[in-house]
């Protein structure tokens, strides 16, 4: 048996995919040049570049929603989240005849830059640092880490991806993201379909998961209709909640973007960049179904007592580990601060967000600023 050589699949896998996709054999290339490599495609690499990186492996350390030290192990972390959106991303973008590999590497990346304690602990990291004067974006910071903070090799800073990740970080916007208004073009479809892959994820597992933690019982949620629609195909299929959320959302998915492909004339890769509006995305009446969804999680998880209660407990954290820092830096930080070549405040935000939760935990309780209840409540 003779294997086909590298461009020989290249050849094969674009001949596969849609005339709007990102092809596997043309792109926008690398900050610095690299030979290609002998038997892998270009978001292979970037692949294996991303998933061995520490910032990677420190997920698993990261809550999703839930803050605290003895919780169950089976609620979502950023790294099993992150998997299950890159498995939606690439499923999507196979539907779709979309570069499959260019999803994963976007979906693997997207939550590099979260700083521990949920969402609650990004919110808290942005409120410090625009008291000083700037701010923090998680997109951003996956951007930061990717292009400067990872190390890959010694010839170049960060882990030199393609740009069309790069532009896929940047553009990444869900109902809890906002990146900054800093693009000339529209992002690729595989970036759009990351957006809404993160979004049927998060959707799908909050709802396991408030369920799973007692926070809301069944006969609740399914009062909600796309709940309660969901409730009862996995009823007839004898599968979770999740997993029909899961396939409803996607099912709309399908449709609503062949009919924005029609509308908006897309036929090719240049369409995709002119177009001033999403392409990907879900039905009008698939978002008013979802907004209500995302107001009885808002409502019945994310501003549920016990949830607020640790997530202001980790925010606390954050908060006293970036004063403490900024008055006396250790070793630790100033590393940070060579390693990058920036000012301290960035050194500071760099080495708080990359902690894990129970990283912080313990800086905070070994220069003593963890009060009797916080180290109850979030004792790791």
């Amino acid at each position: 048996m003779s294997v086909p050589s590298l461009q020989e699949r290249i050849a094969q896998a674009d001949s596969l995919l849609a005339p709007y996709a990102i092809k596997h054999s043309e792109g926008l290339g690398r900050t610095v040049q690299e030979e290609e490599d002998e038997t892998r495609f270009r978001f292979q690499r970037d692949r294996g570049r991303i998933v061995h990186t520490q910032e990677f492996r420190r997920l698993k350390g990261k809550t999703q929603v839930f803050v605290g030290g003895g919780g169950d192990d089976h609620y979502r972390t950023r790294l099993t989240h992150t998997m299950e959106v890159a498995g939606i991303s690439r499923d999507i973008a196979r539907t779709l005849r979309l570069n499959e590999d260019l999803a994963e590497c976007i979906a693997l990346a997207h939550d590099l830059g979260h700083p521990p304690f949920g969402h609650a602990g990004e919110a808290m990291l942005n409120e410090w640092m625009q008291k000083q004067g700037s701010s923090f974006e998680h997109n951003e910071q996956s951007h930061r880490i990717v292009t400067l903070l990872a190390k890959h090799s010694s010839l170049f800073k960060g882990l030199n991806v393609n740009q069309e990740i790069l532009d896929g970080l940047l553009k990444h916007t869900t109902p809890h993201d906002h990146p900054r208004e800093n693009v000339v073009r529209a992002p690729s479809l595989e970036a759009q379909l990351v957006n809404l892959a993160d979004e049927i994820s998060y959707t799908a597992h909050d709802c396991e998961d408030g369920l799973g933690a007692g926070l809301f019982s069944l006969d609740k949620i399914t009062k909600i209709p796309l709940a309660k629609k969901a409730h009862a195909k996995a009823e007839e299929r004898g599968t979770s909640l999740r997993g029909s959320i899961i396939h409803l959302l996607i099912e709309d998915l399908y449709k609503a973007t062949e009919s924005n492909m029609l509308s908006q004339r897309i036929t090719t890769l240049d369409d995709v960049f002119a177009a001033i509006v999403p392409i990907v995305s879900f039905s009008e009446k698939m978002h008013r179904a979802l907004d209500k969804l995302r107001a009885f999680l808002w409502k019945n998880m994310y501003e549920h007592p016990l949830v607020l209660k640790s997530n202001q407990a980790g925010q606390s954290i954050i908060e006293s580990l970036c004063t403490f820092y900024l008055e006396s830096p250790t070793d630790k930080v100033k590393e940070s601060q060579s390693k990058s070549n920036s000012e301290l405040l960035e050194a500071i935000k760099d080495y708080v967000a990359g902690m894990t939760d129970s990283y912080a935990f313990l800086q905070a309780q070994e220069h003593g600023l963890l009060d009797a209840e916080t180290v109850e409540l979030l004792s790791y």
